[in-house]
């Protein structure tokens, strides 16, 4: 019993350790394309606030319900008149997400593309690269296989371009925690 106890602390430690974001953690600069194939970067979202998420057009699992609840997030921003809050979801299957594939993505989830940009424009080895080093999650498509393994987050940035929230985007999402550090950092 003692050693079952053992391993179910030190797992849940090195989960949580993984699993955890630094709150005022900075984000490396950014310039990719979005969805009407204009360039855009960190440098867009300066002094804005900001959620972030990662996805494929042709997902068959967690995608579709994320952006979804991604655009419920923004619906519910709107309602409560927090105009200045933009929404960036980073493409993970760059070369299959042109900016009219992300461009026609939107749309079926209702996306406001004055506030929300759906972003391609760099390898697949740069997005592998770059989520783990800067949002501390994985991105990583498998040969041989049209799907992308990645994470589940939302990211929240302050108006400094820090992630200060980490939250399920895929189920539960907790809207209420997340309208209410919105506010916060606006």
């Amino acid at each position: 019993m003692k050693k079952v106890f053992s391993v179910i602390f030190i797992s849940l430690l090195i989960l949580s350790a993984c699993s955890s974001q630094k709150s005022g953690s900075p984000i490396e600069d950014f310039n990719y394309t979005d969805q009407d194939g204009n360039s855009f970067g960190l440098k867009d979202l300066k002094g804005k606030v900001w959620v972030s998420d990662f996805v494929f057009t042709n997902c068959t699992t967690v995608c579709p319900p994320m952006t979804m609840n991604m655009s419920e997030l923004q619906k519910k921003v709107k309602e409560k008149g927090l105009d200045d809050v933009h929404f960036v979801s980073f493409s993970v299957d760059p070369e299959i997400d042109t900016p009219e594939v992300l461009k026609s993505y939107g749309e079926s989830f209702d996306a406001d593309f004055s506030r929300w940009h759906f972003l391609t424009g760099y390898s697949q080895q740069e997005i592998e690269d770059y989520a783990p080093k800067n949002f501390k999650t994985v991105v990583k498509k498998p040969q041989n296989d049209d799907q992308v393994v990645h994470g589940v987050s939302f990211y929240l940035f302050n108006k400094e371009g820090e992630i200060i929230g980490e939250y399920t985007g895929d189920k539960e999402v907790p809207f209420k925690q997340i309208i209410k550090d919105i506010k916060a950092a606006l």
